[in-house]
């Protein structure tokens, strides 16, 4: 099969529910139509995605955030006004002021806002109310999220259903769909369908969705910081697929058949359940061959799709066929659908490669991640290794990963140390500290983590800084090598800094 090549065999998915466009007249309420909304924390993805959003319903939106970035420089060149001194704590006049999930009660802006008395709301609750009188749709998971729903939003896109999607990673494709023009790199769309968004399970914030369909690929420990137990995870995302209607009213559940704890997850709901994954036990049965990267989707022992990807690896050909799932449930053909996954060339910082640098003996490729949960960097590792075979041309895979989150490390330290098998050399950066405390701070260092490592037969070296890490790439990289930059935190900026640095000369 060739990449072109797109087969569609059988009917599509077994599911259709109806769009936003079929719902009765008077449900396409437009609660924030006219109403001043400030938005702190308005440069994060999903943020400026929502204040984008919430204009198109009506609202006049400004905000502040940290620092200026490009999302920020986009939003003013769009004529959204954004601040960025928020010390000061001054606050125009608004109707509702809405908060990133790093936001916290103490911060000046939010303090001034209830001095006021003018409501306060997580990012969540606003994206939730986004959803009432449209058709809203889910993608949610411990790992996968954010290339699901763009995968999904572009299967719709390019199916001319024209979705609203609202995702935490940027892609040059969301615009116009896999199979249109490039258009500039967002975390958004705005259309007049659908309301597609990932739901992220930190803080339970999926909790305020209203989806009518919703998808949820994976479920494992993370964020135990919030939940304190696995068991308190899995109770979570019990709760968020309790949240869909009955099957009757269109409510629909894809889950993972594998690593969804699904039997705890979907016991009791009134909703349609559809399981996806590689057994051939599963509703939807996925095949992945890794040399040509073509995905299989079966059901009834038929297989209805098959596409070859672009992207590499199993977990890639999971998301594409639940993508491919939800797709047809929301109306798009299986073809379109089909042919717009094999054109995915992916979201920003998801195996993203940045580029390459002459080095003694050849090149070196530099690539961009953003997994920082053990699992995810297991399973990125295997389809680096997989795709860019470095052994093959005499060169190494080298892993710079920055932890993200003391509590984070320490709760999976155990697991991250079994995650860097594929790699063959790990230089870890101080831990990435985010919404952590000064006492969780002392508890566990990136030191701790290359102990562990060393002691599974990893190389690995801990270092003081990014500074550091560029000059030892930029010294002993060698051609045929790739080097692959992890974490959630500024890590990115190493990548860039050994593609701005080159190498030493030989």
């Amino acid at each position: 099969m060739t990449r072109a090549t797109i087969h569609v065999a059988g009917g599509g998915a077994p599911h259709a529910v109806r769009s936003a466009m079929d719902l009765p007249e008077g449900q396409h309420a437009h609660p924030f139509r006219g109403k001043r909304v400030y938005m702190i924390g308005i440069g994060g993805s999903g943020m400026s995605g929502l204040a984008r959003l919430l204009r198109a319903r009506g609202a006049v939106i400004a905000g502040s955030d940290r620092e200026p970035s490009d999302l920020t420089a986009s939003l003013a060149e769009s004529g959204i006004g954004v601040t960025f001194d928020q010390e000061r704590g001054d606050l125009p006049a608004c109707d509702l002021v809405v908060t990133s999930a790093a936001v916290g009660p103490e911060h000046p802006q939010v303090l001034a806002a209830l001095a006021r008395g003018v409501d306060v709301w997580l990012y969540a609750r606003a994206l939730g109310e986004t959803m009432r009188g449209a058709q809203g749709v889910a993608v949610a998971g411990t790992h996968g999220k954010s290339t699901t729903t763009t995968m999904l939003g572009c299967a719709l896109t390019d199916s001319g259903l024209d979705p609203t999607v609202i995702v935490g990673a940027t892609s040059g494709q969301l615009g116009n769909g896999c199979l249109g023009a490039e258009a500039p790199a967002a975390g958004f769309r705005i259309g007049t369908g659908a309301v597609v968004v990932e739901a992220c399970e930190y803080n339970r914030s999926f909790h305020a969705l209203r989806p009518r369909v919703a998808c949820i690929t994976n479920v494992e420990a993370d964020h135990l910081d919030c939940y304190g137990t696995f068991d308190g995870v899995i109770e979570s995302f019990r709760q968020f697929a309790a949240l869909l209607p009955p099957a009757t009213e269109g409510g629909l559940l894809v889950i993972g058949h594998e690593n969804a704890q699904r039997g705890v997850v979907t016991a009791g709901l009134a909703c349609e359940v559809r399981t996806v994954g590689f057994s051939p036990d599963a509703d939807w049965c996925v095949r992945y061959d890794p040399a040509t990267r073509e995905v299989g989707l079966l059901s009834e022992g038929r297989e209805r799709a098959a596409w070859r990807l672009r992207v590499p690896g199993a977990h890639n050909a999971l998301n594409s066929a639940t993508a491919w799932i939800m797709a047809g449930a929301l109306g798009a053909s299986g073809e379109r659908a089909a042919a717009s996954l094999a054109e995915f060339r992916g979201a920003d910082r998801r195996m993203q490669l940045l580029g390459e640098v002459e080095a003694p003996g050849g090149v070196v490729r530099v690539i961009d991640d953003y997994g920082h949960h053990p699992t995810e960097v297991e399973v990125t590792l295997r389809a680096l290794r997989e795709a860019e075979k470095p052994q093959a041309r005499g060169g190494r895979l080298i892993c710079v990963f920055q932890p993200h989150q003391h509590s984070r490390t320490r709760h999976l330290l155990d697991q991250f140390a079994l995650s860097f098998g594929e790699a063959d050399v790990v230089l870890v950066p101080p831990i990435y500290f985010v919404r952590d405390s000064e006492r969780e701070r002392d508890l566990v260092s990136s030191e701790d983590l290359v102990a562990r490592l060393r002691e599974k037969g990893v190389e690995a070296q801990a270092f003081a800084g990014f500074e550091q890490i560029v000059e030892r790439l930029s010294g002993t990289v060698r051609g045929g090598d790739v080097v692959v930059v992890m974490g959630a935190g500024p890590v990115w900026k190493v990548g860039r800094g050994l593609l701005a640095a080159g190498t030493r000369q030989g």
